[in-house]
């Protein structure tokens, strides 16, 4: 049994030493092979939680009379743009993924939206309201209602 099974982090130690002075010999392939994809699905599904926060709070800025949180949903709204520009920025392989992925997102935090907001669910658009372009942009507040 290899530390991989065993101790984690001394493998990933031993693994960037080995990298570092070539050698070869003493790779564990197949778990860096592994541990490599598991990287790039870690930012993936980054990008994917942030555009579900992003959408979340675009809804209840939207769709809820409260007034009271609005500072903390403007503020929950810059970040997760902040972030997922981020995440797109190091990796131009997903540029398109938040497109690809704003229907799913937006089917996934719609009940959200009701369940946190105690609105009905009908409130809430069936399909997201907003093109990508929009919920991503820095300028866009959709307005709310009155």
């Amino acid at each position: 049994m290899s530390d991989y099974d065993t101790d984690f982090y001394t493998w990933t130690k031993q693994q960037a030493a080995a990298l570092r002075a070539k050698d070869i010999a003493s790779l564990d392939i197949d778990h860096l092979a592994e541990e490599i994809e598991d990287l790039g699905s870690n930012v993936q599904h980054a990008i994917e939680s942030h555009l579900e926060r992003l959408l979340l709070h675009l809804l209840k800025w939207r769709y809820d009379p409260a007034q009271e949180p609005r500072r903390g949903w403007r503020l929950t709204i810059r970040h997760a743009r902040r972030e997922l520009a981020k995440y797109l920025r190091r990796n131009p392989g997903l540029q398109h993924h938040p497109a690809d992925y704003l229907d799913e997102a937006y089917g996934a935090i719609r009940e959200d939206a009701a369940i946190d907001t105690d609105l009905p669910l009908v409130t809430f658009p069936e399909v997201c309201p907003w093109p990508i372009e929009q919920v991503l942009a820095a300028d866009f507040w959709p307005e709310a209602t009155a």
